[in-house]
C-alpha cells in the first residue's frame, strides 16, 4: 500500500481515537506503533518505541519541564495567588469592572511562575469568582474574566509550551520565552480593556471597589514583591547566559521552595501535594511527548510533512494566505485537545511549511500559542470554559460564560491581528537579547 495513503488512514484513526475520548498521548502512540509497522515493519516499529522511550525519559532538555511545574505548585501551595489577586484588586480596583481587571493582571503574574493555561483559569476561577459574586459582578463579566487570564499561563514565560515547541522544533528555549512576554503584556492589556469598556458602558455589570488606603495600596504591592524577584531570576538569568533554561528551572523550584518556607506554608501535605500534582503533570506531560514522537517516525517515513511542504511551495498563492489557513486550524484543533498535545502533533507537518515559506520559527511559535488558546476560549468546546464550569457547577450556565467570552475572543483576535502585521513586537526582545 502506498506509504502516504497509510499516513492518511493514519491520520484519521487518530481522530476517531481522540473524538471517542481516548487519551491523547497514548492515541499518538497507537497510531504512530502500528502505523510504522505497516509501512515498514513490525521489528522496525517495536526499535522505534524502545528508542523513544529511552531517548525522551533520558532527554536532559525536558528535565525543565518537571522543574517548572514544581516551581509553579510550590508557589501555589504557598498561598502566592490570593495575595496576587488581593494586590492587583487594590492597584486596579477603582477602575471600571475593577475585579475583572484585577482577576486578569493577577493571571498575568501568576503566569510568569505557572506556564500552564487551564492551572491558571482553575486557580484563579477558586479565587476570584467568589469575590467577584460576593460584590455583584455580573456572571458573563466574572467568567470571561478568569477563563480569558487563563489562556496567559501559556504565553508569558516560563511556558511549557515554549519549551516543548523549542525541543521538537529545535528552537532556542530562551528566544521563545523572550518572544513571549511583549505578547503576553499586549494580550493582558487587550482583556482588560474588553472589561473596562463593558463595565464604563454598564456600571452594573461590574462595579467600582471603594478607594483603599495608600498604606494598605503598599503593603500589597511589597507582599508580592516576591513573585517579580523570582522571575527576574529565572528568566533574567537565562537572558543574561547566568545558566541554561534548565540550570534556570532548578534555581526557580529552589527558590520558590524558599518562598514557601518563608511563608510558612511548608508542611508535610502541601509539599507532598506539589510533588504529586508536579508528578502527575509531568508523566501526562512525558506520555503525550512519547507518543507524538512515535507518530512522527510513523509521518516521516509516510513522506507527509515533505510532500504538503512540496505542495504548497510549488503553489502560486500569497504566503500569508497559507498561514491563514494553518491558523485556523489550530482555532479547530484548540476546542479538542489541550495545547501541548497540538503542539507535538501538528509541529512536525507544519515546521517544513513554515520554513518553506520563509517565516521565522520564533514568531510562528508565539502566534501558534496565541491559536491554541483562542481554541481553548472559543465556544463550544473550549476547555478554558469547561475547567471554569466545573467550579462554578450549576450555579451559572454554559450559556452565560459563552456570553461573557466571545468578546476576549474579539479582544484574542485583535492581539494576533498585531502580532501579524507588527512582527517586531514578539522579535523585539529576542533580537535584542540573543543577537548574532
Amino acid at each position: 500500500m502506498d506509504p502516504i495513503l497509510i499516513g492518511v488512514i493514519g491520520i484519521i484513526c487518530l481522530i476517531i481515537l481522540l473524538f471517542i475520548g481516548t487519551e491523547v498521548g497514548m492515541s499518538m502512540l497507537v497510531v504512530g506503533f502500528f502505523g510504522f509497522a505497516a509501512v515498514v515493519s513490525f521489528k522496525g516499529a517495536m526499535g522505534v518505541l524502545k528508542t523513544v522511550f529511552y531517548s525522551t525519559g533520558t532527554n536532559y532538555t525536558l528535565t525543565v519541564i518537571p522543574l517548572f511545574v514544581l516551581m509553579g505548585q510550590f508557589a501555589f501551595y504557598s498561598g502566592l495567588s490570593k495575595q496576587l489577586y488581593s494586590a492587583c484588586y487594590k492597584l486596579l480596583g477603582r477602575l471600571p469592572g475593577g475585579l475583572g481587571v484585577a482577576t486578569v493582571g493577577a493571571c498575568a503574574f501568576f503566569s510568569a511562575i505557572c506556564g500552564s493555561s487551564t492551572a491558571t483559569a482553575a486557580t484563579f476561577g477558586s479565587v476570584a469568582l467568589p469575590e467577584m459574586k460576593r460584590y455583584g459582578y455580573d456572571p458573563g463579566i466574572s467568567t470571561g474574566a478568569v477563563v480569558a487570564g487563563g489562556t496567559l499561563g501559556i504565553l508569558i514565560p516560563p511556558s511549557v509550551g515554549f519549551i516543548v515547541y523549542g525541543v521538537i522544533a529545535e528552537q532556542s528555549i530562551g528566544k521563545l520565552f523572550a518572544a513571549g512576554i511583549l505578547p503576553g503584556i499586549v494580550l493582558c492589556l487587550c482583556y482588560m480593556a474588553v472589561i473596562i469598556i463593558q463595565c464604563s458602558y454598564n456600571p452594573k455589570l461590574g462595579p467600582k471597589s471603594e478607594p483603599f488606603p495608600f498604606l494598605e495600596i503598599c503593603k500589597s504591592v511589597i507582599s508580592i514583591i516576591p513573585v517579580f524577584v523570582l522571575f527576574l531570576v529565572v528568566i533574567g538569568g537565562i537572558f543574561l547566559g547566568i545558566f541554561t533554561a534548565n540550570e534556570g528551572s532548578a534555581v526557580g523550584a529552589f527558590c520558590s521552595l524558599l518562598y514557601m518556607i518563608w511563608r510558612r506554608s511548608a508542611t508535610l501535605e502541601n509539599i507532598t501535594k506539589s510533588l504529586t500534582d508536579t508528578a502527575k503533570t509531568t508523566a501526562m506531560i512525558f506520555l503525550i511527548i512519547i507518543g507524538a514522537n512515535t507518530f512522527g517516525y510513523f509521518l516521516a517515513t509516510t513522506q507527509i510533512p515533505m510532500t504538503l511542504a512540496a505542495a504548497i511551495s510549488d503553489m502560486n498563492v500569497n504566503r500569508y494566505l497559507i498561514l491563514a489557513t494553518i491558523l485556523i486550524l489550530y482555532v479547530f484543533m484548540g476546542m479538542l485537545m489541550d495545547s501541548l498535545s497540538m503542539i507535538m502533533l501538528t509541529v512536525p507537518i507544519f515546521l517544513p511549511v513554515i520554513h518553506v515559506l520563509e517565516f521565522n520559527p520564533i514568531w510562528f511559535g508565539v502566534l501558534m500559542v496565541l491559536m491554541q488558546e483562542m481554541g481553548q476560549i472559543s465556544p463550544p468546546v473550549g476547555m478554558n470554559i469547561f475547567v471554569i464550569k466545573g467550579i462554578v457547577g450549576r450555579s451559572i450556565p454554559t450559556s452565560k460564560i459563552f456570553k461573557g467570552v466571545i468578546p476576549h475572543v474579539m479582544a484574542l483576535i485583535a492581539a494576533i491581528i498585531i502580532m501579524i502585521a507588527f512582527p517586531q513586537i514578539p522579535m523585539f526582545l529576542p533580537d535584542l537579547l540573543y543577537q548574532q
